[in-house]
Formats: structure tokens, C-alpha cells, sequence
């Protein structure tokens, strides 16, 4: 069998994927891991969201006081995986990342439904909660303030933008006989393209 993943523009190929992920994922195509690393190289991963992407890089949001907003602050190289099962197919990305503008912050933020921007606001993320109450009142108390729910996008709640160094594609085959092709930066601008075994 041919190669199927083209020895092309990452960013372009990735475009390609991620248009067909989201007309055959029931549930958030946008969805991606994210493995940040203490300073000692103890690391963490969860799920966030994609909410921009382009030849600059990957972009997503989060309080930078959470644990991943500590140790992106300590440690600001990365790695996303995004799995579509749908398609059998996942992509990774690895790279530094860079704070987004206040501007890219605020037009997202405002772009968010009411009740999201007040539970970000009345959130202290990852740090310890008495009573799930406790939350829903401070929830309650911003809704009161603000009943539009045009609360201010706090200082500490922002966006990153990963910029990949590297990017692999991987496409799910019978019997295992898998297919990847790597992507890496060459320093000039460009990428150098390598099949890789299963």
C-alpha cells in the first residue's frame, strides 16, 4: 500500500485533519492532551481545548494560576495530542509556548457564553474547594453583579500559543501495520519530513 500521509505542509495537512475530525466526532474534535512538566520533570497531562490554530502555532486557554499555568510558568515546552477515534487517526505536537496578546485574550473571553466567563472568573483553579457550594455561590454572587454575565476577563485567566517544533501524524491500520510521518522544523523557515516504523 501507497503512503497516504503526503509529504506536504504540516499546517495545511493538519487543516485537512482537523476539518474531517470535526464533521465525524460526536463530541469536542477540538479536544487535546496537554503534558506540561514540573521543573523537575515530573509530568502532568490533561484535556484542553483548541481555540485557534494557524501557521504561528496552537492556541488554547487557561488561569495561570492553575497547576498547568505554575508549570507552564516554570517550564514552557509542551506536548498536544489530539486522537480522533472516529477517523483511527492522532496527531502530535511539540514545542515552547508564548502568552497570547491581552487583545487575543479579551476577544476570546468576550466571545465565551455568560455562564462561562462567570464560573472563570469565580474560579480559584486547582486550589483546594471546601464544598462544591462554595463555588456556586461565588457563581451566584458575579451572576448578581453582572447579570449580562459581562464580567471582566481576570488578569490571570489568558491564552498560549504552542509553537511546534515538531509534529507527527499517525493513521490507525489493519493488523497494526500503522502509519506516521514526523515533521520537523529546519531552522529555515521550512520542514524536513520522515517515515517512521509503527
Amino acid at each position: 500500500m501507497p503512503d497516504t500521509i503526503p509529504d506536504t505542509d504540516p499546517i495545511a495537512l493538519f487543516d485537512t485533519w482537523f476539518a474531517e475530525a470535526q464533521a465525524s466526532e460526536p463530541n469536542d474534535p477540538n479536544a487535546m492532551a496537554l503534558a506540561t512538566a514540573t521543573p523537575d520533570g515530573l509530568p502532568s497531562v490533561r484535556m484542553v481545548l483548541l481555540k485557534g490554530h494557524g501557521p504561528d502555532g496552537f492556541v488554547f486557554y487557561t488561569n495561570f494560576h492553575s497547576r498547568k499555568g505554575g508549570e507552564l510558568a516554570a517550564n514552557p515546552h509542551v506536548a498536544l495530542l489530539f486522537h480522533w477515534k472516529s477517523l483511527r487517526r492522532q496527531i502530535r505536537v511539540e514545542g515552547p509556548i508564548r502568552e497570547v496578546t491581552p487583545a487575543e485574550a479579551d476577544a476570546y473571553f468576550a466571545s465565551r457564553h455568560p455562564e462561562s466567563r462567570l464560573g472563570s472568573a469565580a474560579s480559584d483553579q486547582s486550589r483546594p474547594l471546601p464544598g462544591r457550594q462554595v463555588y456556586l455561590d461565588r457563581v451566584a454572587a458575579l451572576r448578581e453583579a453582572y447579570p449580562d454575565g459581562n464580567v471582566a476577563r481576570p488578569a490571570h485567566w489568558s491564552g498560549y500559543r504552542v509553537t511546534p517544533h515538531r509534529i507527527e501524524f499517525w493513521q490507525d491500520r489493519d493488523y497494526r501495520l500503522h502509519e506516521r510521518r514526523r515533521f520537523d522544523r529546519d531552522g529555515l523557515g521550512g520542514w524536513t519530513s520522515t517515515l517512521l516504523y509503527p
